[in-house]
C-alpha cells in the first residue's frame, strides 16, 4: 500500500500523522519536497519518532523554508514533477508533502499535480480551527475534482463532534481515525497513538 498524507493547510499535523502511519503500518517513509530545516528534516523526525527502517531520500533539498517554488529559485534549482520517483520498496509507503495540496512546487505545478502524477490515493489530515470545515471540504472538493482517490480522512487534536460530523455528513469520506494531542512527541507517543490507528486500519481494505 502507498499512501500520500496531506493537509488542509500548513502545521495541522501531516508529520507527526505520517510517523503514526508509518509505525501503524510498519511502513517506508519518503518525503519528495523538504523546504527549510536542513538540520532537523521531517524525514530526521520519522527516524526519531519511529523505529522505520527505510526513510528514503528527498528528492530536494532546498535551503530556505518557504514555499517550494520560492526555496527552489533562490537555490537556483527548479522542481520538475518528473524527477519526483517513488522508491522502489517492498513495504508500505508513507509519502508526505508540503503544506496543503495548492502549495506551489513550481510556476506551473502545485502538490495536488505530483499526487497526480504519482497516482495514489490520498490521506488528509485536519485539524479542527475556526475555518477548517471550509478548507477540509475544498481540500476534498479539489481531489475529486481531478479523480485522485481519496483513502480517508484522519482528525489531529481535540475531538469536535459538530465540525467532524458535517465534514462526514457532507462528503462521506472515511475516517481513518484520530491522532490524539501530544504534549510531548517521542517513540513512546507515537507509538501508543499507532497501536489505535492500527485497530482502526483494519477495517480498511488495502488497496494500492
Amino acid at each position: 500500500m502507498q499512501l500520500f498524507v496531506t493537509g488542509i493547510g500548513t502545521e495541522i499535523g501531516k508529520t507527526v500523522t505520517s510517523a503514526v502511519l508509518v509505525q501503524a503500518l510498519g511502513a517506508d517513509y519518503f518525503k519528495p519536497v523538504q523546504a527549510g530545516d536542513l538540520d532537523r528534516t521531517d524525514s530526521d523526525k520519522i527516524r526519531e519518532w519511529t523505529d522505520c527502517r527505510h526513510v528514503h531520500p528527498e528528492a530536494f533539498r532546498l535551503h530556505t523554508p518557504m514555499s517550494p517554488h520560492a526555496a527552489a529559485d533562490i537555490d537556483g534549482v527548479r522542481i520538475d514533477l518528473t524527477d519526483i520517483q517513488l522508491p522502489t520498496t517492498e513495504n508500505d509507503l508513507i509519502v508526505e508533502g508540503a503544506g496543503g495540496l495548492f502549495v506551489p512546487l513550481n510556476h506551473e505545478d502545485c502538490i495536488i499535480d505530483l499526487i497526480a502524477e504519482l497516482n495514489i490515493p490520498v490521506v488528509l489530515v485536519s485539524r479542527n480551527y475556526l475555518g477548517s470545515i471550509n478548507h477540509t471540504l475544498l481540500s476534498i472538493n479539489a481531489l475529486q475534482a481531478r479523480n485522485i482517490p481519496i483513502f480517508g480522512l484522519i482528525f489531529n487534536g481535540k475531538p469536535t463532534p459538530t465540525t467532524e460530523e458535517i465534514i462526514v455528513k457532507m462528503t462521506g469520506v472515511p475516517v481513518l481515525g484520530r491522532v490524539e494531542e501530544m504534549t510531548k512527541v517521542n517513540q513512546k507517543t507515537v507509538a501508543a497513538a499507532a497501536a489505535k490507528m492500527r485497530e482502526s486500519l483494519k477495517f480498511v481494505p488495502r488497496k494500492n
